[in-house]
């Protein structure tokens, strides 16, 4: 039984809060950082922070877990944080914050098939109408996206950005479902760490090569870190412990339903630092997203 009742909930509930607030953040470093240099400057700075944290808990930095959990969990970074990552901040340079939001919408339907398939999960009446309300929020608030003050995305980027979008997606969703199993295993922190550092090893490799070098030149650039930094903090660091947290202690099906409402957090914040209007669609479907996640949790 957990010490806090629903805690998985809420940990995911938290999660979807401060990657929103990140997502907004990594918009604005991506418009001077390639992708895939923004992926490893926010890794290696979310990398360091955990050794930090390991330190100041007295956590062990080499616990006693079995070889295939660990070997899960640095698969599970790989394709999580190194590919999928990557594929994400593509998508947001491409997009920009509204439509990735949009694109990252499709995580939920995945986790869920693939959660029913290989995990077993099965969802009550209640908790299928809370995580029917989210998906329909979010249904919603696409079909609105015609009003946006900013115009559609060129044509050429939005089918890439979809594209990219879409296998993100997929790829966080196997991510999720593969370490669902072991988590109970393996402390939140050392679980998160070993994850990133999955996600960020293959990384490093690629400055040795003349034709990547130039993707990682801005993160020597301190202005660049202006954005990233607390990014990194946010969106990785602290939003990645709050999603294991949720996916170890509830199920990965209602944790990706929870961690989904990033969508319309990240339009409520657009609204407030990149002045995009609010319609009276867009406040119907973030109501029935906060009544999906409240039927989801309970």
């Amino acid at each position: 039984m957990n010490t806090i009742q629903y805690s998985g909930e809420w940990l995911a509930l938290a999660s979807a809060v401060v990657w929103a607030i990140a997502v907004i953040l990594f918009r604005k470093s991506s418009l001077t950082i390639h992708p895939i240099g923004l992926n490893l400057g926010k890794n290696l700075l979310a990398l360091i922070l955990i050794v930090l944290t390991s330190l100041i808990t007295g956590a062990s930095f080499w616990p006693a877990v079995p070889a295939r959990t660990t070997w899960l969990l640095l698969l599970s970074g790989f394709l999580g944080i190194a590919l999928s990552d990557t594929l994400f901040l593509w998508t947001l340079k491409l997009l920009g914050a509204s439509l990735t939001a949009i694109v990252d919408s499709v995580y939920t339907p995945f986790v869920i098939i693939l959660s029913f398939v290989f995990l077993g999960e099965r969802l009550n009446w209640q908790q299928l109408a809370g995580v029917a309300l989210i998906v329909l929020a979010i249904i919603i608030i696409t079909r609105s996206q015609s009003d946006n003050p900013d115009g559609p995305a060129p044509r050429r980027h939005f089918i890439l950005g979809l594209i990219l979008g879409n296998v993100a997606m997929a790829l966080v969703a196997v991510a999720v479902i593969i370490i669902k199993p072991v988590l109970n295993e393996v402390p939140v922190v050392w679980a998160t760490g070993i994850r990133l550092a999955g996600g960020t090893l293959p990384l490093l490799f690629l400055p040795l090569f003349p034709q990547f070098r130039s993707m990682f030149r801005p993160l020597l650039k301190p202005n660049n870190w202006k954005n990233l930094a607390p990014a990194s903090f946010l969106g990785t660091y602290l939003s990645l412990l709050f999603w294991i947290g949720g996916i170890k202690y509830a199920f990965a099906s209602i944790t990706a339903a929870l961690s989904q409402l990033s969508t319309i957090f990240v339009f409520i914040l657009a609204a407030l630092f990149l002045q995009e209007k609010i319609t009276r669609t867009r406040i119907i479907a973030v109501l029935m997203a906060f009544l999906g996640a409240f039927l989801a949790i309970y």
